[in-house]
């Protein structure tokens, strides 16, 4: 066995998300450092989706960017983020030392993904480093392949406060083939962050209302989103305009539907988030996405 691994990385939501979907995980390749290969991957992306709190204590999803490099393990314990540009909405000046903090690092053309959970280690300005509790990949599955490049950033653009759904979220939502979910397994400061990424066909997340219901289809079966739902039932949703640079984040309460439901084929079962608050900020990411063809692994 390898003896990087955390004996038992699951938190009781984890486990009691496990149970619900009629298995247990005895093990997992989650280690409390970056191994060689994760420190390796960090530094070749030019964005990070991170998660922390707000002011009013939900999970709440941001992205930062910069030049290959800026984000960089110092060691296998701690990683530093120098970002250039970040939409971090509700909370510009980012979390504090200290805080809880989780971060997914994405690379949609080669569909590697790792994630990162733990807290504030230091801050340097608008730098910051995470201190590496947990650690793990995951399998390419339902990530879209597309090439990205880099364009001028644009002057900082307001941010448009939103109590529910406008006509123009629900056109990215319905149009959305990728989303990104920040979760938390409590709103106190011994909360465990997760940031996560959920993709399918285009317009995957069904719209009613201001309810938001997000198909869950078979993964890793940590259970790491769900699990933080069941001791936590709010979460942060971060959608983003490829064409654009757009970032929207919609906050709320979740349910869990553990049965299937036929209206969402291939899911194994789904969640919901009622939208209760938000913000959007035009052209906040300098970055555009291409479309390579059809290999993501979509259901």
């Amino acid at each position: 066995m390898d003896q990087d691994r955390i004996p038992d990385p699951f938190h009781p939501g984890e486990r009691e998300a496990q149970a619900r979907a009629g298995f247990r995980v005895p093990s997992a390749p989650i280690r409390d450092r970056l191994i060689p290969q994760h420190q390796e991957f960090y530094p070749l992306l030019p964005w990070l989706l991170v998660a922390a709190r707000d002011e009013a204590g939900d999970p709440s999803a941001g992205v930062l960017t910069g030049a290959p490099g800026f984000v960089a393990a110092a060691d296998p314990r701690t990683l530093w983020i120098r970002p250039d540009v970040g939409a971090w909405q509700p909370w510009p000046a980012g979390p504090v030392v200290g805080d809880p903090v989780a971060a997914l690092g994405i690379d949609l053309g080669t569909r590697r993904r790792n994630r990162v959970n733990g807290r504030v280690a230091a801050r340097d300005g608008q730098a910051l480093a995470i201190g590496v509790e947990e650690s793990f990949g995951n399998c390419p599955q339902y990530i879209h392949v597309r090439r990205v490049e880099a364009v001028p950033p644009s002057p900082a653009g307001t941010v448009e406060a939103l109590s529910g759904l406008d006509g123009e979220a629900r056109r990215l939502i319905g149009a959305a083939d990728t989303a990104f979910i920040a979760s938390a397994s409590s709103a106190g400061q011994d909360a465990r962050l997760d940031m996560s990424h959920r993709g399918g066909p285009a317009g995957f997340i069904r719209i009613d209302g201001d309810r938001l219901i997000v198909p869950d289809y078979a993964g890793n079966r940590y259970f790491n989103t769900l699990g933080n739902m069941v001791l936590n039932p709010r979460a942060g949703l971060l959608l983003v305009d490829v064409t654009s640079g757009d970032a929207l984040h919609l906050t709320g309460a979740v349910g869990i539907d553990w049965e299937p439901d036929p209206e969402l084929p291939h899911a194994q079962r789904s969640w919901s988030l009622h939208v209760e608050r938000g913000w959007r900020r035009k052209a906040a990411i300098p970055l555009r996405w291409t479309r390579l063809g059809d290999g993501s692994g979509t259901p």
